[in-house]
């Protein structure tokens, strides 16, 4: 059964999802990657190559593990979430590190050129349109800043695929379904349909701006980690 929200109320439904679930989202994102989103999020960030000379934009930010990794390079970062429960649940677990700001990706808070850099990580399939989100990190972006995109993907090996497909539609909502005690986690695998294929994604991107665009496919096709430079 679908648990996907109609596109009216798609924002108000996501918020409120992240809001509830907050509390509890680390645990479960750690248990259902095995801890590997932490490596994959490093590695972009290195690949990033961030460094103290860097302000930071952390996109829909979550409980800030990219501002965390980012931070951790003395790069100044400020985190951005629309989930209010997402931010407080940031700032509990680094009192004082950094900054958080309440937002929306589709109108960001900030003048333009203001970032070096800007990461994202799972949060394309969250909101409302994709293009014009990718305009706006454009916008806030200066000239020849860099962008990382860490999302989920279908691994290309029909059998890893296949094997992939069991785990990530029915054993992850279980998971979250346990630990998380919320029917939100069905949602993770559902919005997978609102990514573009790796061409749609690519056009959307030179349009809003950016070249150079590279992606690596991490736990065997599983994830996708794409990185562009702002023209």
């Amino acid at each position: 059964m679908s648990v996907l929200p109609s596109p009216e109320e798609k924002a108000t439904s996501v918020r409120a999802m992240f809001d509830r679930i907050a509390p509890r989202y680390d645990r479960v994102n750690r248990l259902m990657t095995f801890n590997a989103d932490q490596r994959w999020r490093r590695d972009l960030v290195r690949r990033l190559d961030v460094g103290p000379a860097d302000r930071v934009l952390d996109l829909a930010c979550g409980t800030g593990d990219f501002a965390e990794h980012c931070r951790n390079r003395a790069a100044e970062t400020i985190g951005l979430d629309f989930s209010r429960g997402m931010l407080l649940a940031a700032d509990e677990r680094t009192p004082g590190l950094g900054l958080w700001v309440q937002g929306d990706a589709l109108r960001l808070p900030f003048a333009d050129a203001s970032f070096t850099v800007a990461v994202s990580g799972f949060a394309l399939r969250n909101f409302t349109a994709i293009e014009p989100v990718l305009h706006e990190l454009a916008r806030v972006l200066k000239p020849g800043g860099r962008l990382g995109l860490l999302e989920v993907d279908r691994p290309r090996n029909a059998l890893v695929r296949m094997g992939h497909g069991v785990y990530f539609d029915r054993v992850v909502p279980r998971i979250g379904g346990w630990i998380g005690r919320d029917p939100a986690y069905r949602y993770l695998p559902q919005s997978a349909v609102y990514l573009p294929p790796q061409p749609e994604m690519v056009a959307m991107l030179m349009r809003a701006g950016f070249r150079r665009v590279q992606k690596k496919r991490p736990m065997f096709g599983a994830i996708q980690a794409v990185t562009a430079v702002r023209s």
